[in-house]
């Protein structure tokens, strides 16, 4: 019976990540910007949280967050497409709509250069608002006050983005005592990779099963094209390698709303017509992400230390909080399972039922939220949130979204000390 249970439990599981993640194409109907994936703006959808057991109320959080919306993170974006918009402005060979992008894009160019991989006024505001979300829907975890650990890369959107969130929180609970710290000391439980990671790790980079099959995917390509012929009237003499330029504008588009310039681009590019070759790009993200899972077990690893001293008295932390980056957050997210992304597809077409990469997205974040039985001290739930809606995970449960601490941590240290 109890393996029938266990079965029955699995195939649950399965049809719950399937009826979450299926349904990828009408969410980009609905919303059009998801397929700026990475680039796509926090979006917050004041999600019902599922009622916790009766008997149990939170008292411990711990968080891993991506810094919030910023500029282009690469100056070359902004210096090529200058070179290029320059050289084709004095050559003449700018269509209408290629000129009015010329000459907005002149007009930004001092603050896009400026800027370059800074936080902007939007994540800053994106890391304010989930903090106070967070302490409304969690407020026995904060209302007595209590000790927070916060730390961060040491890249200064990741910085400030944990600067925005503690302040908001102090300000929803002077009581509050954050220490904020940007150190090589913690960089193992939050960019574990960082080349100033004093601790050096030696891991394997699986790739993705799908990529054997790569060639089965037959994609959407034409928009390069389009906008090549929608900004310039001819390419000849023009500085750089055509499909190289069309990326760049491209990454340029989906980068804008996140610095207040939407209209840059206006009648060049769409929404819609990035929804429409969102499946390789998202298939491209996967492969980026997918072989460094196994370098966030450190993060993982922390998670489960600060949860044990919290919960043997040795912490007395309400809250721990980390910044980062998507190259950590995406991994991490395969690395658990979160909403079946560690289920590794051959099939290239089902790996967006497994993994979207607008779920790591600016400001980006996962919360475990821990309740304690009111009756028995030791009965320890958690539930995830991955960017404020209740996540699945590869753990038995008999009470979705909350599993046991103790089931919790044993799958998890299980995955862990599996890995070679």
């Amino acid at each position: 019976m109890k393996k029938l249970l266990t079965s029955l439990f699995f195939l649950l599981l399965g049809i719950m990540a399937w009826a979450q993640t299926n349904d990828a194409q009408d969410l980009l109907k609905a919303d059009p910007r998801k397929a700026y994936g990475t680039d796509y703006p926090y979006h917050f959808t004041n999600a019902a949280l599922t009622k916790a057991p009766k008997g149990y109320k939170a008292f411990y959080i711990s968080h891993y967050g991506r810094h919030g919306s910023r500029y282009y993170w690469n100056s070359s974006l902004y210096r090529e497409l200058d070179s290029l918009l320059s050289t084709a402005h004095r050559k003449q060979v700018l269509t209408p709509d290629g000129e009015a992008f010329y000459t907005r894009f002149m007009a930004a160019k001092d603050e896009l250069n400026t800027g370059v991989s800074e936080l902007s006024d939007l994540g800053w505001q994106q890391h304010q608002r989930i903090a106070r979300t967070m302490y409304n829907n969690f407020e026995d975890v904060f209302r007595r006050g209590g000790h927070v650990l916060a730390i961060s890369s040491l890249t200064g959107r990741c910085v400030l983005s944990m600067s925005g969130f503690c302040q908001e929180l102090v300000q929803c609970n002077p009581k509050l005592e954050i220490r904020e710290q940007s150190s090589r000391f913690t960089l193992d439980g939050v960019v574990p990779g960082d080349r100033q990671n004093p601790v050096k790790h030696q891991v394997s980079h699986p790739k993705p099963r799908y990529e054997k099959n790569r060639d089965q995917f037959k994609g959407d390509n034409s928009l390069r094209d389009k906008v090549i012929n929608r900004v310039f009237t001819s390419t000849e003499g023009l500085p750089g390698n055509m499909q190289h330029i069309a990326s760049n504008l491209i990454n340029l588009y989906t980068s804008l709303p996140n610095i207040g310039h939407e209209g840059m681009m206006q009648n060049i590019i769409s929404d819609e017509e990035i929804a429409n070759q969102w499946e390789d790009s998202n298939l491209g993200s996967y492969s980026w992400l997918f072989p460094d899972q196994y370098v966030m077990i450190p993060i993982l690893q922390d998670i489960i230390k600060k949860a044990d001293a919290v919960l043997n008295g040795t912490s007395d932390h309400v809250a721990d909080l980390r910044f980062g980056h998507d190259n950590c957050l995406g991994p991490l997210t395969i690395l658990m399972g979160i909403n079946g992304a560690d289920r590794d597809p051959e099939d290239p077409y089902e790996v967006k039922n497994c993994y979207q990469n607008w779920e790591t997205c600016m400001a980006s974040n996962m919360q475990l939220v821990f309740y304690r039985s009111k009756k028995h001290a030791g009965d320890v739930l958690v539930k995830c949130l991955l960017n404020g809606e209740e996540a699945t995970l590869p753990v038995p449960t008999d009470s979705y979204p909350y599993y046991k601490w103790s089931d919790f941590r044993q799958f998890y240290t299980n995955r862990i000390n599996s890995v070679k």
